[in-house]
């Protein structure tokens, strides 16, 4: 059981592989939303994982200002399915603020997320900054978190 944050050019091949493969089969797959999985974000992101015997189970990318907002964001969140409800989702958002507010010191972190889970984000602080859009076949929102607000 390990929590650990990666840099692109720190994955194996078999652990970026199963990354992606695990990305695909929850967002392409399981949401059926068929959308370009691989956006040329990933090189200058931190990943956020964490595995038990081997196996991803919970999942998020970090990307910095000004990549593709101008706050640093949290996106491609994911647990495995057969791991919900233990907690890792709660765990994995506090670690990547955590990230965020220590290594990058940024003033406000955002993120792009599917409007069912507009309450799980806003129990660490996010609020919405958009209405409600469609996004590839599924209603997300927009939401921005000021570093001074406190996770969990």
């Amino acid at each position: 059981m390990a929590w650990k944050s990666y840099q692109f050019d720190d994955f194996t091949a078999q652990a970026l592989y199963n990354i992606l493969k695990l990305r695909v089969e929850v967002f392409v797959v399981e949401q059926n939303c068929p959308y370009p999985e691989l956006d040329g974000l990933d090189e200058v992101s931190t990943h956020i994982v964490y595995e038990e015997d081997g196996k991803v189970l919970a999942y998020a990318r970090l990307v910095p200002a000004g990549k593709k907002y101008d706050a640093p964001s949290i996106g491609r969140v994911i647990v495995r399915k057969e791991a919900r409800g233990r907690g890792l989702a709660k765990e994995l958002l506090e670690r990547s603020i955590r990230y965020i507010d220590e290594q990058w010191k940024e003033p406000e972190i955002q993120l792009q997320g599917q409007e069912y889970l507009k309450d799980f984000y806003g129990s660490f602080g996010f609020e919405a900054i958009s209405e409600v859009y469609d996004e590839d076949g599924i209603p997300h929102i927009d939401m921005k978190r000021s570093a001074t607000e406190t996770a969990g």
